[in-house]
Formats: structure tokens, C-alpha cells, sequence
């Protein structure tokens, strides 16, 4: 049995997992980062006790906890080395916790927790495998030869920031033109509020007043009731994912690449569009191609993944 832990900036999410892959209990708290780390970690550890108790299982029965983190993360020692959304530096996170429950832990980047997440239950245990998320920004975890790629200093699988369009949108990393800044759901919402600027009587305008806002959805809502602008935002928006997906792909050429994030439960309209831009641009046409999914685990894919990296 293993417990994972979603480490974010708003909340911590933890689960206790069984070692099929299945969650049998979950919980959350808030992190209110702007505390003392030590603070943070030992309500990480009371949330863990709390799962344990909750599943009448004891500290004895857990073969490790797994912890996924955002930022850059040194795994082998289990220390966030940064974390711009914590504003942590070298917090010693995993034997902080261990000061609290005295069982094997490690810590890993969370984006790479939840690609392995993914991987353990839709991998169908191929080699190499990618995992993209469209959220706030992009995500992205690489799995080469079965296990977790991190580069030499565990800041390796920043998909999000490939370079897409020369001296093009500032990111919020610092660079500009990175593919999250054209394929996150925060760029398509700027994407869809220009197009609402140009054209406020459109179908589009009017989608957005009656969600009340503009969000990802908005565009594919509208286009959905046939409206053009909207249609040429998300076919747009669509290119923009799909041109970053051929680079991974023509970079890594792995068995199988999965999209998850919110926008992913838009299913065929960005799946179909994706795989034909993808076989249109890839580079290698004449070998076996790469299965592009769309993720199923959601908001389970870093509790799981951060509880199976545990062990590896």
C-alpha cells in the first residue's frame, strides 16, 4: 500500500493506493504556502496519518509515500531545490516528513508524478511514453525505458517550454514564444478574448456573457452553436497544440502520448484535428507511429503517479 501526495500551491491532495493502481481514499487540505515549510510538511504528514487511520490501516502497512512537487526537484536526496509557486529553496521535504512517519519516501516534480500516473494505468507497459497537460500552463513528463525521465539535474520534460514562435508571447518563465504561452488554457482564453474584442457581436461575445466570463470552454462552446469566429479560435488553438506535440514526438518518438488537462474533455474535436496535423508534419512517416490518447486520470494522475514513483 502506498500513499501518493499532490503537493500544488493552493492545495494538498493525498490518496492512499493500492499497489493495483486503484485509489481507496483521498483527502485535501489547503497549503497556505505562505507559511514556514516545516508548517506545510507537517500538515502533509497529519493528512497522511488522518488517510491511514480513516482506512484502519497503520504506519507498518505502508510500503512508502510518494510526493509530487512543482518545481525543480533533486530526487535523489529529496529536496525541492526551487519552487517559484511554493517559493521554496532546498527544502529537505522528504526527511522533514520522515521526522513524522519513519517509511521509505521520495519526491518528485509533479508534472512527472502525473505523467507516471498516467503511464501506470493507460502505459500498457510500453518503453517510452508522454504525457502533456493543458492547463494554467503546459505540463509535460517523459518516460524513457519504463522509468522517469529527469535530465542530469531534475529539471528535464519542461515540454511547455520549446520554443514555438520566435521572439513571440512572453511567457511566464521569463522567455519569450514558448509553446505554453500559445497552447495552455490561459493562452487560449487571451486567444478568445481578442477574438471577442474584434468581434463583440458575435456568437462568441455573446457565449462569453452568459458564462460570465471567458474560459476555456468559451470558444469550443461556441463553435459547437456553429459560430466562425469560434471555430477559427479553436482550429487555431488546436494548431498551436498540435505543432508542440509533433516537436515531442518527432524529438522522442514514443509508443504512446496522452493529453490530459481540462481542455482534454473536449475529446474528438481536439483529438481528431491533433493526429491529422501530427501525420500531416511528423518527420519519420515510414516507420510505426506514435498512438496519441487522450488522458483518463484527471486530478488522480499526480496521486497515483507521486504513489507509484515511491517505488521506484
Amino acid at each position: 500500500m502506498y500513499i501518493g501526495i499532490d503537493l500544488g500551491g493552493t492545495n494538498i491532495a493525498a490518496g492512499v493506493v493500492s499497489k493495483d493502481g486503484k485509489i481507496i481514499k483521498t483527502d485535501s487540505r489547503p497549503t497556505l504556502s505562505e507559511r514556514p515549510y516545516q508548517e506545510i510538511i507537517k500538515d502533509m504528514a497529519e493528512l497522511c496519518l488522518k488517510l491511514l487511520e480513516e482506512c484502519d490501516l497503520k504506519v507498518s502497512d505502508l510500503d512508502g509515500i510518494g510526493i509530487g512537487s512543482p518545481g525543480t526537484i533533486d530526487s535523489t536526496n529529496g529536496v525541492v531545490v526551487y519552487s517559484n509557486n511554493l517559493k521554496w529553496d532546498n527544502v529537505p521535504i522528504c526527511d522533514e516528513l520522515k521526522k513524522y512517519i519513519d517509511v521509505p519516501i521520495r519526491i518528485e516534480n509533479d508534472a512527472n508524478a502525473a505523467a507516471y500516473g498516467e503511464y501506470i494505468v493507460n502505459g500498457d507497459n510500453v518503453d517510452s511514453f508522454v504525457a502533456i497537460t493543458l492547463g494554467t500552463g503546459v505540463g509535460g513528463g517523459v518516460i524513457i525505458n519504463k522509468n522517469i525521465y529527469r535530465g542530469f539535474n531534475g529539471a528535464g520534460g519542461e515540454l511547455g517550454h520549446i520554443t514555438l514562435v520566435h521572439n513571440g508571447e512572453h511567457c511566464t518563465c521569463g522567455n519569450d514564444g514558448c509553446w505554453e504561452a500559445y497552447a495552455s488554457v490561459t493562452a487560449l482564453i487571451r486567444q478568445t478574448k481578442k477574438a471577442i474584442e474584434e468581434n463583440p457581436d458575435s456568437l462568441l461575445a455573446k457565449e462569453a456573457e452568459k458564462e460570465g466570463k471567458v474560459s476555456g470552454r468559451t470558444s469550443f462552446n461556441a463553435a459547437k452553436e456553429g459560430d466562425t469566429i469560434a471555430e477559427k479560435v479553436v482550429d487555431q488553438y488546436i494548431k498551436y497544440v498540435a505543432d508542440g506535440i509533433t516537436s515531442i514526438i518527432n524529438i522522442f518518438q514514443p509508443n504512446i502520448l496522452v493529453i490530459g488537462g481540462g481542455i482534454s474533455k473536449e475529446g474528438d474535436r481536439l483529438l481528431v484535428p491533433i493526429k491529422e496535423y501530427v501525420k500531416k508534419h511528423s518527420y519519420c512517416k515510414a516507420v510505426a507511429q506514435t498512438e496519441i490518447k487522450i488522458a483518463t486520470l484527471m486530478n488522480d494522475a499526480g496521486i497515483i503517479g507521486a504513489a507509484f514513483a515511491s517505488a521506484q
